[in-house]
């Protein structure tokens, strides 16, 4: 998925930023909130983590504003402020989420997954499709029973196709998945995973809609 992180303290920003990308994720990381709106506005954003404390004004106020906008966005926030008035607060205001600071970077790689899932319209991490067991949560694949090991990045972009189902991702769309905005992004990646995985799942996970794009398939098929 690709994540906008908003958070001024650097070395929790790096350490965030490194755990998302470990992840297999992309992320884009800004310190203030008027970058923040530019960002948004220019690209598309599976999740959004939000400090709430920032250099030039307050997140829940960016929050609110998002979705009075009607910008659905899955938002996570991470905040030192841990009064109850403060959690409420926050999850009035729209956030799907609140993590307090300090917290322990696997359990909001925990937390993002959840709420990715939520949102994708299928809480439960454990999916079968055609001859695949998949675990969004384990980030594991097996087909016919035997495990089938993905690169970070070709389950980054397993994952986007699982969690929407009957959907048409497109390649730019898919692109963003992969990329961050400093990022270089080579005219043939997509098609280069694609092949791969359907080397690995079978050609009938991902069927190709010529001139639009990739979705998910029936899974099973055998082919390379």
């Amino acid at each position: 998925m690709r994540v906008l992180l908003i958070e001024d303290d650097t070395v929790l920003g790096a350490a965030v930023q490194d755990q998302i990308r470990s992840d297999g994720h992309s992320i884009d990381w800004v310190t203030r909130l008027d970058d923040a709106e530019e960002h948004v506005a220019s690209a598309s954003y599976d999740l959004i983590l939000l400090d709430l404390m920032l250099p030039d004004g307050r997140g829940i106020v960016f929050l609110k504003k998002r979705r009075a906008a009607g910008d659905v966005t899955p938002v996570i926030i991470m905040t030192a402020l841990d009064q109850l008035s403060d959690r409420i607060e926050g999850l009035n205001a729209g956030a799907d989420d609140y993590l307090v600071k300090p917290f322990d970077l696997t359990e909001l790689s925990a937390r993002l997954n959840a709420v990715s899932r939520r949102y994708a319209g299928n809480p439960n991490p454990l999916i079968t499709i055609g001859e695949l067991e998949v675990d969004l949560a384990a980030r594991y694949v097996a087909r016919n029973g035997r495990p089938v090991t993905l690169t970070a990045r070709e389950w980054v972009l397993f994952e986007a196709f699982v969690q929407r189902p009957g959907q048409v991702l497109s390649k730019d769309r898919l692109e963003e998945r992969l990329y961050s905005f400093d990022s270089e992004i080579e005219s043939n990646t997509i098609e280069v995973h694609i092949s791969r995985l359907r080397k690995k799942l079978g050609r009938e996970v991902l069927e190709t809609q010529r001139g639009v794009g990739y979705r998910l398939g029936s899974g099973g098929g055998g082919g390379k």
